[in-house]
């Protein structure tokens, strides 16, 4: 039983942490005109990739934490590295889940929280889940391991790009204008 949940977990994993990328992706070009084509793909895919990223979250989360139950209780065979650092990933994963259940909270029904939040602070909670999701992911994804500098470390880098030059774009600052 023990190792059909680690293969479902590890394949909930990997569709996890893809799809987050991509709801985070297309959620920095939904807002943005000045991305052209990019901005208007986004919005017809962001919502949905969002939720179907999410839902595959919950199913990671939910085999994740039956899989480290069986770990620490004996069932499975311990991870490779300690098990201190094993049960510090699943918390960090944890604060992930947290944080993303907020923002979907925060997303779906503002007026639940005691002031109704604005998309700023529902998607500052979105950018902060997905932060934590990559620490975790990194830390005990060991699927990952062999992907962290050749994938992982170049997508978040163009990943912070894109926010970075939404930030600029926003702020009317001009940069490739052809008016000088």
């Amino acid at each position: 039983m023990s190792a059909i949940v680690w293969y479902l977990d590890r394949g909930a994993a990997i569709v996890t942490y893809p799809s987050l990328y991509l709801a985070v992706l297309t959620g920095v070009l939904y807002n943005t005109k000045s991305f052209g084509v990019l901005h208007r793909a986004a919005q017809r895919v962001h919502i949905e990739l969002s939720v179907f990223a999410m839902l595959v979250t919950l199913l990671h989360a939910g085999l994740g934490v039956l899989d480290a139950w069986f770990v620490v209780s004996g069932q499975a065979p311990a991870p490779s590295y300690s098990m201190s650092y094993f049960l510090g990933g699943v918390a960090v994963g944890v604060g992930a889940l947290v944080l993303l259940v907020v923002a979907v909270l925060g997303f779906t029904d503002a007026r639940r929280f005691q002031r109704p939040w604005g998309p700023r602070v529902v998607h500052s909670f979105a950018y902060a889940g997905f932060a934590f999701g990559t620490l975790h992911a990194v830390a005990i994804g060991t699927d990952l391991v062999g992907l962290i500098r050749p994938v992982v470390g170049p997508s978040i880098a163009f990943l912070v790009y894109v926010l970075l030059l939404r930030i600029l774009v926003l702020r009317g600052l001009p940069f490739g204008s052809a008016a000088n």
